[in-house]
Formats: structure tokens, sequence, C-alpha cells
């Protein structure tokens, strides 16, 4: 580049400069080294308002970069959690008839009522109650009949539509459905609730006394627990 193309390109740099360009705009549109840019631009003072304007571009920039980096993360982690996910259920594999009886003990042991002459399963998750009826009819040879349920439900939710959802799920008729138990929603509260429960939380009642002492058993023989400990 000849002499007066250079002082043509220092020209025009130190014109973008007083115009209240940044150092990075005049690098990538003149094409410049910031070595070159800064020493040809070093002597100009930009007013106030367009340090703030370029403070207020600086920090929308960055502003604009850390959204793009936490959605990459968000979208790397979505993408983790799937593959993860996947592999969980790869690495299970398919039931056997054994497998789903030692799950339902483990099941029954963490949720499920120790106690007393009845059976008693409580959850909210439908995946989780629909795998114990089926358990139970399976391996205590229970018909549906037999059951017994009730709902545990905030006083702003409704108590139609969450019956007919679980008595549908575990076929239990609503006929068979206890009183419900509502509790108080505490609207005032600040706290963020995550896991908002539309349908409340049902347990599952079977009537059994002979049941829930093999129960016992099953527990103690997972647990590898003697009866008179």
């Amino acid at each position: 580049m000849g002499y007066y193309g250079r002082l043509e390109l220092k020209l025009k740099a130190q014109e973008m400069r007083r115009g209240g360009r940044s150092y990075n705009e005049i690098i990538v549109a003149l094409e410049l080294p910031k070595a070159t840019v800064s020493d040809w631009c070093k002597d100009i003072r930009l007013t106030k308002s367009q340090l703030l304007k370029l403070y207020q571009s600086k920090k929308a920039g960055a502003l604009k970069g850390s959204i793009i980096a936490a959605n990459r993360k968000k979208a790397n982690r979505i993408h983790e959690t799937e593959v993860l996910y996947r592999q969980g259920i790869k690495e299970v594999g398919k039931l056997t008839k054994r497998n789903r009886f030692i799950a339902g003990i483990a099941l029954y042991a963490a949720e499920g009522t120790k106690g007393g002459k009845s059976c008693a399963f409580a959850n909210s998750d439908p995946s989780i109650i629909k795998f114990m009826v089926d358990w139970f009819k399976e391996f205590g040879n229970l018909e549906v009949k037999k059951f017994r349920a009730a709902l545990w439900l905030h006083d702003n939710l409704d108590e139609g539509k969450a019956k007919l959802y679980w008595s549908r799920l575990t076929r239990i008729p609503a006929a068979n459905f206890y009183k419900t138990y509502f509790v108080k929603n505490k609207n005032t509260s600040k706290k963020i609730r995550k896991n908002l429960h539309l349908y409340g939380v049902i347990t599952i009642y079977v009537s059994n006394v002979l049941l829930i002492r093999k129960l016992m058993g099953w527990i103690g023989g997972i647990l590898q627990k003697p009866w008179y400990n």
C-alpha cells in the first residue's frame, strides 16, 4: 500500500473514531490491525454521549454473549440428560417377572405402610402408581375391585377431574375412593413450586392382612433382615 493509500486509511479511521465508532468497528470495517488503529486514534477524545453509547453497546454485546452462552449450556445439558436417559433404559433392558417382583418390593419398602392390617402405597407419579397397581394384581393375586383409594389434594384443584384421572389410570372405580383430604393452597407464599400435582397425591389401599405380612417378609428378604429384629 502506498503512502497516500495509507494516509487515506488513517484519515478514515480517525473520522470514524471522531464519529463515536469503537476500535473494533474500525478494525473490522477497514481491515486494520488493532495496534495500528489504537496508534492512529489515541489522541482523539470522545464526548460523554459517545462514550455512554459505546459503553451501552458493549454492555448489550456482553449481555447477548452471556445469553448465547447460557442457551448453549442449557442445550448441552438437555442433550446430555436425554443421552443418559436412553442409556439408562438400555442398561435396564426388558424386565423379567422376578425383576418386576423385586422392583415392586423396593418401591413398597420406600413408599408403603409397614404396619396394620392393610397395604397402603402413596405417590403422585402416574407411572409409579400404575406399576404398583399392576404389581399388586400380579404378585398379590388381587382383583381391581379389592382396591380402595384416597386423594390428597390442594383445595384449589378440581376433585372430580382428579378422581376421574386416577380412576381411569388404575381402573379402580370412583365408588371405591374414600373421602378426599384437602390441604390449603398457599397463594401468599413467595416460593415457586416447580412440581404442581394437578391431580394430587393418591394412596392405594389393599385390605389384606396376609399380604401385608408377606410383604414384610419380602422386604426382609431384600434387606436380609431376620423377622425378629
